[in-house]
């Protein structure tokens, strides 16, 4: 579904005075804003020459698990904060990590983050901003831990499912969207995890090296965009190091670019328990201590450690009241010395519920339908067989830091039953079960997950023989998708590629649908089922969003976030031995070949490529060109095509500009995404649609001039809906 931001009704009224409103209306604006910030910087200046050093100190650490002392005597609230890329978690006690037992704490469940990117559809981030702010409001929560938007590096890392994609420029306008909307509710982001937490394997002590231009073209745009474009309030510091200093304590990274490149005047946390000193850390910018493993809150690095600091001076008192008045100017953006006009929420709405349908829906990917055999006709089929663990696996409480108490959330099975079990005799087997066990920081109990029953297999061929259509849900839980750890391998566990290939022998008539956050192998059943489809964990809705794409009620417009290889070792992290690392350090040896990247510029052929996912109908893509062929450096190109929908149903497709720059003096990429527009089509329809590319971001990071450079020469602009799939092309010259 085509979800729109609502549209201003415009008066026609002639250029002239149109241009000499817009020009007073923006300066009234900008005064306004001027005289604000200026009132604002008065009262933070104010608050702080009234509080005594204990006073300040107080607002730099936390005084339980999720909360942050107020002043009461200075009418300062106390800060809480909560879990919630995709929820807004349910309660924590507030000294340990057991849950308090509410009864009011069960929340919208959305789908993960690599679900989000899959819709490739940032008015979805947008929505699912919305319902976040007015849910954390409700619950009384001033900042939301989220989102996550690290590059997906590796196949294997635990936190994919978390992160959004391995294009930074995919992430960086999925995630703007969503901050812009989650803020607009009186509720602060915390961007994270700031930098390189591309591995959970030794995260609290692996020491992460790149180069400077791996860092500038593929590590930093997300998080650029998110303080520049979206203005996010808090940005949450990484458990690793980076080049030999904590993340938490990086001065290059906290002071350098964050502040002083990025101008970032918001507030720096750490992730919980990733402090380490007291005047580095100080020094080198970070203002906020969460989660430190030490019962006495006193102790904390940021507690009496920091007073004594100053007392001895060794930090001078004015970087503490530089970190209190972060701590203040974000209290004040959130409205929180204004509670009468602050935003006051909602919880578990019908239109939260729709909204997480949508992302649902909108995520599903579908990789491969020979001979159609979707989307299924329940009308017309008397039995369906439905297999496998993933049926009836609810997903919304796993993954720790992610985990959501939902509202409610229907599963696949449920679903179909619902939906189609009046007229079609739904035949269900287990199929596989669970082996795995889950250990907070050990992935120990994935070892014990690769045993194939066979009576469960037995039970599966048996229905699958008794059924017309069969659909396997197979893929990961939260036991392998899931903070703390990463996987071992990209093995399908428990079996499942013998189930499938025992029950695909069955029954031809197989589609199987993969629940998964990270790439999964997918060599064995490919060419043993005809129809995969990828649902993802799909949030409270996952059964309803999944059923209704399997069906053809809703036609599926996903892509893929990531590139799903054949093996392992093609990821071009494995296939240099830069995965997990030597003696707690990891050299990102394939630079700016990250992910799509890596298997064009490599001619290596994946299992699917990055922006791929197919529909029930069919898109044309004609017409390209660009408004000139020659730009100069300062120039935006205008490029536009026509795309028809040429099936006989509605849908979507996710039009991808990709440019090349095969002149270059350095190696670059063969391609790079660097525009893409999900548009949505009636059948037999026509567009046209424009895309805008700034002559600037064609540019490559040069290390020896510290600077960002275009060179002159010739330029490819590609038009496709894959990186794999580019259907036009037209060449452009830069001045």
């Amino acid at each position: 579904m085509n979800i729109l931001i609502p549209k201003l009704k415009i008066l026609k009224i002639t250029c002239s005075c149109v241009l000499f409103l817009s020009l007073l209306m923006a300066g009234v604006a900008n005064a306004q804003h001027s005289l604000n910030n200026g009132n604002q910087e008065e009262k933070i200046r104010s608050l702080i020459s009234q509080m005594t050093l204990q006073e300040k100190v107080s607002l730099l650490h936390a005084n339980s698990k999720f909360y942050v002392s107020g002043i009461k005597r200075l009418g300062i609230p106390e800060w809480a904060l909560s879990d919630g890329p995709h929820g807004v978690r349910a309660e924590i006690n507030r000294d340990d990590w057991a849950y308090s037992g509410w009864t009011t704490d069960s929340a919208t469940c959305f789908p993960p983050g690599t679900a989000l990117a899959a819709t490739w559809n940032p008015e979805l981030a947008f929505k699912q901003g919305l319902v976040l702010g007015e849910e954390a409001r409700s619950r009384k929560k001033d900042v939301l831990l989220g989102p996550g938007i690290n590059i997906i590096r590796s196949p294997l890392c635990g936190r994919n499912f978390e992160y959004l994609s391995e294009d930074p420029l995919l992430i960086s306008r999925m995630a703007v969207a969503y901050i812009k909307a989650l803020q607009s509710k009186d509720v602060a982001v915390s961007v994270k995890h700031w930098l390189a937490n591309n591995q959970e394997t030794h995260r609290d002590s692996i020491n992460v090296y790149m180069s400077e231009r791996a860092l500038r073209e593929i590590y930093l745009p997300g998080f650029k965009a998110a303080v520049t474009e979206g203005g996010a309030y808090t940005v949450m510091a990484a458990y690793n190091k980076f080049r030999g200093d904590w993340c938490s304590e990086n001065e290059y990274l906290d002071r350098q670019i964050l502040r002083k490149e990025f101008g970032f005047k918001g507030v720096l946390m750490t992730d919980w328990a990733a402090a380490h000193t007291t005047v580095k850390a100080a020094l080198s910018g970070l203002d906020l201590e969460m989660g430190t493993d030490k019962k006495d809150y006193n102790e904390w690095y940021f507690a009496d450690p920091l007073i004594k600091a100053v007392e001895e001076g060794k930090v001078p008192l004015s970087v503490v009241d530089e970190k209190v008045a972060n701590v203040l100017r974000v209290m004040f953006k959130t409205k929180m010395f204004d509670e009468g006009s602050r935003e006051k929420g909602k919880m578990n709405t019908p239109e939260h519920r729709k909204a997480a349908y949508n992302s649902a829906v909108e995520a599903a990917v579908l990789l491969q339908n020979k001979g159609n055999l979707l989307p299924i006709d329940f009308s017309k089929i008397k039995s369906v067989a439905v297999i496998g663990d993933n049926a009836t696996r609810k997903h919304c409480s796993g993954g720790l830091s992610s985990e959501i108490k939902a509202l409610y959330e229907i599963t696949p099975l449920q679903a179909i039953e619902q939906k189609f079990g009046t007229q079609v005799k739904i035949n269900f087997a287990q199929g596989y079960e669970k082996q795995s066990t889950f250990k907070e920081g050990s992935n120990g109990g994935q070892a014990n997950s690769d045993h194939v029953d066979w009576k469960l297999i037995q039970e599966a061929v048996k229905v699958a023989r008794e059924s017309e259509v069969v659909i396997i849900f197979g893929g990961l839980n939260h036991d392998f998708d899931t903070e703390s750890f990463d996987r071992q391998n990209m093995d399908l566990p428990y079996g499942q590629e013998v189930l499938i290939q025992e029950v695909a022998k069955a029954n031809p008539n197989t589609v199987v649908v993969m629940v998964a956050g990270s790439p999964v192998k997918l060599a064995g059943i490919v060419n043993r089922v005809p129809a995969i489809l990828w649902s993802w964990y799909g949030g409270m809705e996952a059964g309803n969003a999944v059923a209704d794409v399997l069906s053809g009620k809703v036609n599926p417009s996903g892509k893929l976030p990531f590139t799903i290889p054949v093996t392992l070792d093609q990821s071009p992290a494995h296939a240099l031995g830069n995965y997990p690392g030597k003696d707690l350090k990891v050299n990102y040896e394939e630079d700016v070949l990250v992910g799509y990247r890596w298997f064009d510029t490599k001619k290596i052929q994946p299992q699917f490529p990055f922006g791929y996912g197919l529909s029930y109908t069919g898109f044309t893509l004609d017409s390209f060109s660009t408004d000139k062929k020659s730009y100069g450096q300062g120039d935006t190109i205008h490029a536009k095509f026509v795309i028809k929908n040429t099936g006989g149903r509605y849908g979507a497709e996710v039009v991808q500009l990709y440019a090349s720059d095969p002149g270059s003096s350095v190696l670059r990429p063969e391609k790079e995404l660097k525009a893409f527009q999900k548009v949505f089509l009636q059948p037999g329809e026509t567009k046209i649609v424009e895309m805008q590319v700034k002559v600037r971001d064609l540019a490559f990071y040069d290390e020896t001039k510290k600077s960002w450079k275009v060179e002159a020469g010739e330029f490819v602009m590609q038009l496709g809906n894959s990186s794999r799939n580019i259907s036009k092309t037209v060449k452009i010259s830069v001045r």
